[in-house]
């Protein structure tokens, strides 16, 4: 075989070979496609679970600061009752 013959396909290829082939490189192309979709599904949901859990932090941070306050006032509430109580005997 000469270098001036080049790449040729020989006959004895079957055609469901390459039939087989062609199929195989579609469905590798369709497959990746679906996988890219899904990624990007998955990305626009993880950007949405960001932003609620931003918000559920905000809110859970604003809840401690209240208890906080509450808690407070519940001592304050209690001393003075005491003093009252203390008062009265």
């Amino acid at each position: 075989m000469s270098e001036t013959d080049g790449w040729h396909l020989s006959k004895t290829v079957p055609l469901t070979l390459i039939f087989g082939l062609i199929t195989q490189s579609a469905a590798i192309v369709c497959v990746v496609s679906m996988m890219m979709s899904d990624i990007d599904r998955n990305a626009a949901a993880i950007r949405t679970m960001d932003t609620r859990v931003d918000k559920i932090e905000d809110m859970v941070q604003a809840q401690a600061i209240a208890m906080a306050r509450v808690d407070e006032d519940i001592k304050a509430i209690r001393a003075a009752v005491e003093q009252m109580a203390s008062c009265n005997q």
